[in-house]
């Protein structure tokens, strides 16, 4: 895959991996709790909706795809962070609280006041500014190389070839 192709994946990526998964996020740490203090059960959909939010977080955070991806996903993870803290800075409501749904809204207020929206953003900004995300991916293939002499008894190439070079580079002293 070319280096163009894998960044306008990651662009893509980026654009709807973390909707997705702030939308899992916060339905599943909304319904775990409100079920867990009303009727004292564990909800299986939010458990299954937090772990494919953590599966999708864990290939935004690993994937070399594009760099970019983790990077528009760390901006709008650490956007929707610093919003609580700003807002008791303030005292202004920069959150709403009537847009979303009960369970949604409830999830949005823990997630996003518990510092843990902050610290996924940044946990992505960071992983997004490693070097080696950014360079083209090379594909490396082992040369083959022809056995340079005959086995004898087993014609399957052996793996200790003969020493070729000029002087073994390993030893300290000069070998005669």
């Amino acid at each position: 895959m070319s280096n163009g192709a894998r960044h306008a994946l990651g662009v893509v990526a980026g654009l709807f991996l973390p909707a997705i998964v702030t939308a899992a996020l916060w339905y599943g740490v909304g319904d775990f709790g409100l079920q867990a203090q009303r009727d004292f059960r564990v909800s299986w959909p939010a458990v299954a909706a937090l772990a494919a939010a953590a599966l999708l977080l864990a290939f935004l955070a690993g994937s070399r795809l594009s760099p970019v991806a983790s990077l528009f996903g760390g901006l709008g993870f650490t956007t929707l962070g610093v919003l609580p803290v700003l807002e008791l800075l303030g005292g202004t409501p920069l959150l709403p609280d009537d847009l979303l749904p009960g369970v949604m809204r409830t999830g949005m207020m823990t997630v996003a006041y518990s510092g843990l929206q902050a610290v996924l953003g940044v946990m992505l900004l960071v992983v997004s500014m490693f070097p080696s995300r950014w360079r083209a991916f090379a594909a490396r293939s082992a040369p083959e190389v022809a056995p340079a002499y005959d086995p004898g008894y087993d014609k399957t190439p052996s793996m200790f070839q003969p020493y070729n070079e000029p002087e073994d580079t390993t030893r300290p002293m000069f070998r005669q």
